[in-house]
């Protein structure tokens, strides 16, 4: 899979991908990730890319004409395999699904937008979605950006040693889309607190139906949104 970043700061991706799974991921060719400058579909001397926006207001907007030629450029002949998306505030919100949805692309492609915001007529004509990481404003999408690649990139087959980490973990359809257990390792005793008595045990059965009713537990104290009002069962 190849993962495309239009942006106006391509340095600031020397440092997110050269550590952990994704270094590895791009060293063994499991995937790629291509930086683009925007500022290359520029033609004034000044490489224009913002401008005021009509009617007032605080702050400068992407121009259309910079971001419509990067992409076309970049995906000239666009597939249902390949998705373009716009990083705005105004997205809808980035989730799990959506994560094992884009790992099943063969190109994927961020813009980040800057400053105020990006001409929505990138948003109506150009982009298939506009997507947000939560309900707060960055400075830029590229940490958006970052944080996406990480959570696509992991699902990827054979990007992490043990397909199963993937598909146990909080949010997963495996996992009912709920969070994930408590987890524990030695010592067992730890200042006094000690490790529940049925993971020393070795009884896999009871094991299975406590990480459920634990994962249930959790997910009901520290995310009840996720529930969407199902009753929790208790094991």
């Amino acid at each position: 899979m190849t993962f495309h970043i239009v942006t106006i700061f391509p340095e600031f991706f020397t440092g997110p991908f050269n550590h952990g799974v994704i270094a590895k991921a791009q060293a063994a060719g499991k995937l790629e990730i291509r930086i683009h400058d925007l500022r290359h579909w520029t033609r004034d001397r000044h490489r224009t890319v913002d401008d005021r926006p009509f009617g007032g207001g605080e702050g400068m907007l992407l121009k259309p004409q910079p971001l419509f030629k990067a992409v076309e450029a970049i995906l000239p002949e666009r597939t249902s395999k390949q998705k373009v998306i716009l990083l705005s505030a105004q997205g809808m919100p980035f989730r799990q699904r959506m994560a094992r949805q884009f790992s099943e692309l063969e190109d994927l492609l961020l813009i980040c937008g800057r400053y105020e915001g990006v001409d929505e007529r990138v948003a109506q004509h150009l982009v298939d979605d506009e997507v947000s990481i939560g309900d707060f404003v960055l400075s830029g999408g590229e940490l958006a950006a970052a944080l996406i690649i990480d959570s696509v990139a992991r699902l990827l087959p054979d990007v992490l040693g043990n397909e199963d980490s993937s598909r146990n973990e909080s949010f997963t359809e495996d996992n009912e889309g709920l969070l994930d257990c408590p987890q524990y390792t030695r010592p067992a005793e730890f200042r006094g607190w000690k490790v529940p008595g049925v993971l020393l045990g070795g009884n896999h059965e009871e094991i299975k139906r406590w990480r459920q009713a634990a994962s249930r537990e959790k997910t009901e104290r520290l995310r009840p949104d996720l529930l969407g009002g199902r009753q929790i069962r208790k094991a």
